[in-house]
C-alpha cells in the first residue's frame, strides 16, 4: 500500500489519532511494537493560525516516528488551508521530523467539535467538506489524506458517493470509521459500507478500515472479508500497544503470540514513563501517563489499591518503585 511515494508494505497497521492519547511517548511505544504509520493527536486549525501554544506543540514529531501524519480539523476553509500549510512546514515551525502526510479529520464525533461543524459534523455539509479538501490539496505538496465516518446518522450514510468525490479532488488515501457520527462509539462498527467503497471500480486510492479491531483474528478476518488496503487501530491500543506486533505475527504465521507477562508489561510501562517525562517534563509527563498506567494492568486480581497509587503518585522514583512492586507481587500471574 502506498500513500503518495510512501510505501507501507502489504496490509499495514496504522495508529489512529486520538486526543490526549497519541502523544509522542505513546507513539514511541506503538512504533516499537510495529505500527506502520502513525498520526498526531488532532490539531485545531483555529489554534494553529492563532499560534496557540498547545496546538503548535502538536506539530513536533521525531525521526523515529516516520512516516507520520499531522491531522488537522476545523470548519472554516481559509483556516484549514492555513493550518495545512503550517502542518506541511511543521519541521520549520516546531523542529523535529515534520509531517510526511497532512490528514484531515472529518471523523471526530465529540460534541465540542462536531456541533461546530468540524470533524464528523462536516458529514452534514458534504459540499463544504469537498471544497475544504480540494483547497487543502491545492495548497500543499505533501500527500493529503482524510479520515471520516459512514455518515451523520443511520438515514444519511453517504460514504460510498463521498469517497468518490474526495478521491476526485485529490486525496491519496481514505480512512473510514465504520460508524455514523450519531453512533459515537456505541454499537458495532459496520464494515459493509467500507467494503463497498473498496469494491467500487472507480476507487483507486488506498482504503483503510477503522473500528472495533480488537484482536489478531478479527484483523485477519476483516482484511480478508472486506479487502481493505490497511487497518487503523484506535481504542484497542489503550494499555495494549503491542497489539500491532500480535496482529502482524498472526497475519504472517496464523499463530497467536503468547500473552505478555506482567514483568514485560512493567518494563514497557517504565520505558513509556521515561519517554513521557523526556518529552513533556516531570509534572506533565507523569500526569499524562496516568491514563496509560491505569490500563496496562487490567485484569490483575486485588489490584485496586496499587492502581490508585499509580495514578496519584507524583514522584517518578515512587512510580517506578510501585511498578517494581507490581512485578514482584504479580509477576507469575496470567491475565
Amino acid at each position: 500500500m502506498k500513500i503518495g511515494n510512501i510505501d507501507l508494505g502489504e496490509r499495514p497497521l496504522l495508529l489512529a489519532p486520538m486526543e490526549d492519547v497519541t502523544d509522542a511517548s505513546f507513539r514511541y511505544v506503538c512504533k516499537e511494537y510495529g505500527a506502520d504509520m502513525m498520526y498526531t493527536e488532532f490539531v485545531s486549525s483555529d489554534g494553529l493560525i492563532r499560534d496557540a501554544a498547545k496546538s503548535v506543540a502538536k506539530l513536533l514529531t521525531h525521526d523515529y516516528e516516520a512516516p507520520i501524519g499531522i491531522q488537522i480539523y476545523g470548519h472554516i476553509p481559509e483556516a484549514m488551508v492555513d493550518a495545512a500549510q503550517m502542518a506541511e512546514r511543521a519541521a520549520e515551525i516546531a523542529g523535529g521530523h515534520g509531517a510526511d502526510v497532512v490528514d484531515i479529520n472529518f471523523g471526530c464525533p465529540v460534541n465540542k467539535i462536531a456541533r461546530r461543524g468540524a470533524g464528523s459534523g462536516m458529514m452534514r455539509e458534504p459540499d463544504k467538506m469537498i471544497e475544504i479538501t480540494r483547497r487543502v490539496v491545492e495548497a500543499v505538496k505533501k500527500p493529503v489524506t482524510v479520515k471520516t465516518r459512514l455518515g451523520w446518522d443511520e438515514d444519511s450514510k453517504i460514504i460510498v458517493e463521498l469517497a468518490e468525490r474526495l478521491q476526485d479532488v485529490g486525496i491519496q488515501a481514505l480512512t473510514i470509521h465504520g460508524r455514523t457520527r450519531c453512533q459515537m462509539y456505541s454499537g458495532e462498527a459496520d464494515w459493509t459500507l467500507i467494503g463497498k467503497v473498496k469494491e467500487n471500480p472507480r476507487m483507486h486510492i488506498p482504503i483503510i478500515g477503522n473500528g472495533d479491531i480488537t484482536s489478531p483474528q478479527k484483523a485477519k478476518e476483516y482484511f480478508d472479508r472486506y479487502g481493505v488496503d490497511g487497518i487503523m487501530i484506535g481504542r484497542a491500543t489503550y494499555g495494549h500497544p503491542w497489539i500491532f506486533k500480535e496482529i502482524k505475527h498472526y497475519l504472517q504465521t496464523g499463530e497467536l503470540l503468547p500473552e505478555m507477562s506482567v514483568i514485560e508489561k512493567v518494563a514497557l510501562a517504565k520505558r513509556h514513563l521515561a519517554k513521557s517525562i523526556e518529552v513533556k517534563g516531570d509534572r506533565v509527563g507523569m500526569l499524562e501517563m496516568r491514563r496509560h498506567l491505569s490500563c496496562y494492568f487490567k485484569g490483575l486480581p486485588d489490584f485496586k489499591e496499587t492502581r490508585l497509587k499509580l495514578v496519584t503518585l507524583t514522584d517518578p522514583a515512587e512510580i517506578n518503585q510501585t511498578l517494581d512492586y507490581v512485578a514482584e507481587r504479580w509477576g507469575e500471574t496470567n491475565i
